[in-house]
Order: structure tokens, then C-alpha cells, then sequence
């Protein structure tokens, strides 16, 4: 029997009925039964609502224990879930919430307090997401279910409602569409990607069979569900698995991961590059050897003893518990990488797509080549533009299970990313092995020409820039047909180290030279220019690089 999303969500509630299912850190534990409840309480709330199944329900808040559960019931009800990311702006928000044609809007209260419900007309009713409250309400029969819900409860379950009385509807198809997730992107603009039960599944299946989380695991949830990487590899894979997922329910810091995974010793960790970066450089290493620091990082060979010692300190500082961390969403550090390789820690970096929700390519940490974003993920086939494509950069472009159906109400837009054939252009630029491994060069949107006609990959330069002492990001940009580095330094950790601004700007300086030692003299850099405040990012810790285009430095 071909599986189907809705089945293995029903039983995985079932067979994990009295198992922890979803803890706010530091506050409620749910389990798989309480979860079970909840769901069949909203739907008393949707069907009094006058929801139908197909309708659009919009999601936004932060990490949490219910928002998992309106999800859940979303789907179950058989009702178009539409998450939206907590950081988009207010009117982004509106936006989205009346471009989806949202009937229902679940909304955590940080966000609330900026929205207008006059702004959303289309909306029969607006719930809060810490305790499924009416916050706003246009229907007299929603407004009394939610009022005497208790009550309707225990009418429709006088015997308490037990394992035997879970039973949801299966997806019609599998070419449905479950999700529309509007993307979050560099350029400034948000597309509802709409995403069929088939594209989940396929996810969730490569999930299962690629990584090792077994049933009552504990993972913690640092990506935000309202973007397809967290929602489909920390969420409904988790969820379907029979796992524990614990929410940070704050801005997940360096500092309050480390507490958070010693506590909670994950199985599977799935966050953005930037984010272990910041750990290996920011904590772990200053606990090996503060005079070392970040020298390991550029050490081309490292003793055995000191390897053995700075991988046991970091899976310690992981919980002990660890069998991979599962990056993506942005380029991850080669030096970086490098390090992790060497001390044989379980790190790998995945590629996707929220138009493939999310996988394109992922391999096992132990399978991975170095810098590679893996093989094709289960049921997708990848190729790459080129006349050569093991040697020379070309748009990547995927066919398979995982494709989206298009954009929501934009035709024009989904004509420009999905050929006739079926492949789905993705606007990266790489080459693939002979072996199957992909390699990501950068956008092809970001590549800049040079005067002589050279392809410039930035983010390749960005890399190594950022291995620089005291330096947290930079963005590299062409101006007058020149390369500038646009550097936004650790200015606390120079100061310590006794450099001012004056001084600071000197060491970046001379940093500049020894790096342009090492790249081709049509992608040197000409210069650096410090940026007082930190670029600003996409939910999934992109640079924006499009506020940042400038022309004449």
C-alpha cells in the first residue's frame, strides 16, 4: 500500500500515544495524546467556522508547542495550511494572509501586536497561538464553539476520547496541495510556493531513510518551522518518527544552543551554516586552547591528541547524544567544514529549494565529499547547464517527486523557473562530479563579471574573508568595475585585543593582501570598507544582498 502523509501522521500519533511529543523549553511538555486533543478541538473550531477542506488556514508565529499543533490540525482536517515567517513585516503579513485567500489566521502574540485585522477582511476569525483564544472574530458560530468548546468536547466524546477515536481523512491526492509557504528570498519579494502532500512526503521518506532519529529521540528545534527547511526536517520528521522536539521559543544564540542541546542531548540537529560557525569559533574552540583559537582553523595538519580532544568536547557540548548536524540554506564555511572533517565530527551540508520542500541534494556525513552538498536526494534527478559539467560552473536545474506545483496565482513567475520538460531551474550555479556530488559556486543572480570578462563567484571570496581574525560577515560587491569587500567586524573581541577602529581597519588591510596572494588578479579585492551594523537577513540567515548593490563606494 503506498503511504500517504495524513496516515503517517495518524499513526504515528497512535502508536506513541502516552510519549513526550513537544516541549516549550523551560515550560509545557505535550504528549502525542494531548497533541491528539488539541487537534480534535480545533477542528470542532474549523467546522463551526464553516472550513472546508481545501480552505486556506495562515500560521505565524514563533517556534512553539501549538503553533506544531495548528499545523497539524490544519492538515488533518484536510485544509491548506499557509506558515508564514514570524520576521516578515506587518504589511508582508497582510499581504500574504489576503493573497492566500486565508480564512482562518493563528497568530503568536509578539506578532499580534503589529498586525491590523480590519487589514485581513477576508479572515472569519484570528486565534492566539498560547492558548487558541479568539483574538478577533467575524462568525457568531466560531465565536460560540470556541466559548463553549469544553462543553462540545465531552458531547461528541461522553466515554473521553482515547487512542480508538483517532481516524483523519486521507489526502483525495497526492498531487494536492498541503502547504503554500511564501518564500522568504533575497530579492525582496515573497512567492506562495505551493507545495502537494507528494512533495512532503518524498521529503519526510528521504528523511527516514537517510538519517538515523529513532522513536522517543529528542531534537531540538533551532530553524524556523515557517520555513520549509525546519518545517520538514525538524517538524514532520520528527513528528512522524515519534520523536521529542523542544523549542527555544527565542533567538537561538550560540550560547543558549549550547545550554539548550546540553539539556536536551539531540539526536539530530538540522540548522543554518552560520549558526555552527559561530559555535566552532565562539565556543568551542576558546575551550581547546585560547592561544591556538582560531589558528586550528587554517592549521593544515592537526596532532592526533588534539583532534581526539576537540571532538570529544564537541559532541560533549552537543549532549553526547549526537549522530549528525544537517546544515543548509546558505554556503557553509570551507575552512570551517575543513576543521570538522578533520576531527571527524558529524557535520554535512545539504541543498534544497523551498520549491523541492526543501531536499535537492544530501548525503550522510559520512558519504559527503568535501564542500559538496551531496548526492540527488531520493526520487530527484539533477543536472547542470554546461558544455562541461564537471569542470565548468552551470545553473543547476531538478526534476522529481519533490517539485513544487507552481507559484500561487502567479503563472507568469512559475513559467520562468519550470520548463516544459518539467525541470525546475534553480539559479545557482555548480558542477557535479563524475560521482554524483554537487558543488555550489554561488547564484547566478550574485555572479559578477569582471572587466575582462571573468565569472566571479562572491560568496567564494566571502568565504575566506570570514576566516579573517575579527571578522563576523562580509558581502563582496563590484563597484566601478572593482571588487570591494564590505566587512562587518567582531568590534568587542578587537577591542579586547586592543585595536581600535584606526588599528583595526590597518590588520583587515594587510588581511586583504595576504588573501588577494591567493585568488586570481581578476577577482582580487581593491579594498574593504567596515560596516558599523550587521547585514541585514533573510529568516534563514541570508544576506540580502540586494540592499546592498552599490555602484559607487
Amino acid at each position: 500500500m503506498k503511504p500517504s502523509l495524513i496516515k503517517l501522521i495518524e499513526d504515528s500519533i497512535r502508536q506513541n500515544w502516552d510519549l513526550k511529543a513537544l516541549t516549550d523549553f523551560n515550560g509545557e511538555t505535550l504528549q502525542y495524546k494531548d497533541v491528539a486533543r488539541k487537534i480534535e478541538k480545533l477542528h470542532l473550531m474549523m467546522e463551526a467556522a464553516g472550513i472546508r477542506p481545501g480552505d486556506k488556514i495562515a500560521l505565524c508565529g514563533r517556534n512553539s508547542s501549538n503553533w506544531c499543533v495548528a499545523f497539524l490540525a490544519t492538515l488533518t482536517y484536510g485544509a491548506v495550511i499557509v506558515p508564514i515567517l514570524h520576521e516578515f513585516k506587518p504589511d508582508n503579513i497582510h499581504n500574504i494572509v489576503n493573497h492566500s485567500e486565508a480564512r482562518l489566521l493563528f497568530v503568536g502574540d509578539q506578532v499580534w501586536e503589529n498586525l491590523n485585522e480590519n487589514s485581513m477582511p477576508a479572515l472569519e476569525g484570528i486565534l492566539c497561538l498560547r492558548d487558541f483564544t479568539l483574538t478577533a472574530c467575524r462568525s457568531d458560530d466560531l465565536d460560540y464553539a470556541r466559548r463553549h468548546l469544553n462543553e462540545l468536547f465531552g458531547r461528541k466524546y461522553p466515554k473521553l476520547f482515547t487512542v480508538d477515536d483517532v481516524g483523519y481523512p486521507a489526502e483525495s491526492s497526492e498531487e494536492e496541495v498541503a502547504v503554500i509557504n511564501y518564500t522568504s528570498g533575497t530579492t525582496g519579494f515573497s512567492k506562495g510556493v505551493m507545495l502537494p502532500y507528494r512533495s512532503l512526503l518524498s521529503n519526510i521518506l528521504f528523511c527516514r531513510s537517510k538519517m538515523k532519529l529513532r522513536q522517543g529521540d529528542n531534537m531540538v528545534s533551532m530553524l524556523p518551522m515557517g520555513h520549509v527547511f525546519g518545517m520538514t526536517a525538524d517538524f514532520l520528521y520528527g513528528i512522524t518518527q515519534g520523536a521529542h522536539l523542544f523549542f527555544l521559543t527565542r533567538m537561538p544564540s550560540p550560547k543558549i544552543i549550547i545550554n539548550a542541546v546540553a539539556q536536551v542531548h539531540p539526536r539530530i540537529i538540522a540548522c543554518v551554516p552560520l549558526v555552527i560557525e559561530k559555535i566552532v569559533k565562539k565556543e568551542i574552540l576558546p575551550r581547546i586552547d585560547n592561544k591556538i583559537g582560531k589558528l586550528l582553523l587554517r592549521l593544515p595538519i592537526i596532532n592526533e591528541k588534539i583532534k581526539e580532544r576537540v571532538r570529544e568536547e564537541s559532541i560533549r557540548l552537543f549532549g553526547e547524544n549526537l549522530q549528525e548536524i544537517v546544515v543548509g540554506g546558505a554556503s557553509f564555511n570551507a575552512e570551517v567544514e575543513a576543521f570538522l572533517r578533520k576531527i571527524k565530527f558529524p557535520c554535512v551540508n545539504g541543498y534544497g529549494m523551498t520549491e523541492c520542500g526543501p531536499f535537492i541534494c544530501y548525503s550522510p556525513w559520512e558519504e559527503s565529499a568535501y564542500t559538496s552538498c551531496g548526492r540527488a536526494a531520493d526520487r530527484m534527478e539533477v543536472r547542470v547547464i554546461s558544455p562541461d559539467p564537471q569542470r565548468i560552473p552551470g545553473e543547476l536545474i531538478c526534476r522529481g517527486t519533490n517539485n513544487m506545483l507552481g507559484y500561487y496565482k502567479n503563472p507568469e513567475a512559475t513559467a520562468q523557473v519550470i520548463d516544459k520538460d518539467g525541470w525546475l531551474h534553480t539559479g545557482d550555479m555548480a558542477v557535479i562530479s563524475e560521482s554524483g556530488h554537487v558543488y555550489i559556486k554561488g547564484r547566478c543572480k550574485n555572479m559578477l563579471l569582471s572587466s575582462s570578462g571573468q565569472n566571479i563567484y562572491p560568496e567564494e571570496i566571502e568565504a575566506k574573508l570570514n576566516n579573517m581574525p575579527f571578522v563576523n560577515e562580509s558581502l563582496v560587491v563590484m563597484s566601478r568595475e572593482k571588487l570591494v569587500a564590505l566587512v562587518y567586524p567582531d568590534f568587542d573581541e578587537a577591542l579586547r585585543n586592543g585595536f581600535d577602529e584606526k588599528k583595526l581597519a590597518e590588520l583587515l588591510d594587510q588581511s586583504r593582501t595576504d588573501l588577494n596572494r591567493e585568488l586570481p588578479a581578476y577577482s582580487q579585492l581593491t579594498r574593504i570598507v567596515l560596516q558599523s551594523e550587521e547585514f541585514e537577513k533573510t529568516a534563514k540567515k541570508s544576506i540580502k544582498r540586494y540592499l546592498y548593490q552599490q555602484t559607487d563606494i
